[in-house]
């Protein structure tokens, strides 16, 4: 007979609740509802359900942004395309990193820089989602490379709005993030805690920014794997950071 925890019931409670917001809210498509139910799954079992939960935020915020104004953005094409759903390229390339994460928690649960680094991923696909979708419509955009202008929506553009949106995006999955009864605490105290998802996510989006003008504009990388190489960075960042606070 398979033993199944208490908080493992809950993991899977929580993806099947996933499942069915993102079909009533219309936020995934067909195949945007399998890589998530492979991302929730992963995340939850592996790590834990309180980490399913930050990311959890960041689908459901996320996905709001997007519909957001969204037939102003259609009208000059900077709308997500199938009405906003999302595909299972976006999920993956938002969701690949907390799922490695998740993983290497399984492999070696008694580290402690893995609740971290799940933050800081997941802060930074939330800041550069926000400032995408609400940054989009603001027209005093300048490239992140020379700060010439630039039109809106403008791969590696800012904007005074995105850029206030990204900061948003990120401080909020770090506050988020510390007031979950996380397993065996933060590590850390919350300021600080907060202080750093938040800097990272924020720091992760303009990584993203940056290769958004270098490379994706030239054609040498697609957005998919722009975004999943800035939440990797978000991880990575982490690890750096909490190596430097043992």
């Amino acid at each position: 007979m398979i033993d199944i925890s208490d908080e493992q019931i809950i993991s899977l409670f929580l993806v099947l609740g996933l499942l069915i917001v993102t079909k009533i809210r219309d936020m995934l498509d067909n195949g945007g509802i399998l890589a998530a139910l492979t991302v929730g799954l992963t995340v939850s079992l592996a790590g834990h359900w309180t980490w399913l939960v930050v990311l959890m935020t960041f689908l459901i915020v996320g996905s709001s942004a997007t519909k957001w104004r969204y037939e102003e953005k259609l009208a000059i094409s900077l709308a997500e395309a199938n009405e906003g759903l999302r595909g299972w390229r976006n999920v993956l390339a938002n969701g690949a990193a907390p799922m490695l994460v998740a993983l290497i928690h399984w492999q070696y649960p008694d580290s402690n820089w893995d609740y971290l680094a799940l933050s800081s991923c997941v802060a930074v696909a939330c800041s550069d989602t926000l400032a995408s979708e609400i940054g989009s419509l603001d027209t005093r955009t300048r490239s992140i490379i020379n700060l010439q202008a630039v039109p809106q929506g403008t791969n590696g553009g800012m904007s005074p709005t995105g850029t206030l949106a990204a900061i948003f995006g990120a401080l909020l999955i770090g506050v988020f993030a510390v007031i979950l009864p996380v397993e065996g605490g933060i590590g850390l105290s919350a300021p600080i805690f907060i202080a750093i998802v938040s800097t990272i996510g924020w720091i992760g989006c303009q990584i993203d920014s940056l290769l958004g003008a270098l490379l994706e504009n030239d054609g040498y990388m697609g957005k998919h794997t722009v975004n999943l190489l800035a939440t990797c960075s978000g991880a990575t960042l982490a690890a750096i950071v909490n190596s430097q606070l043992l």
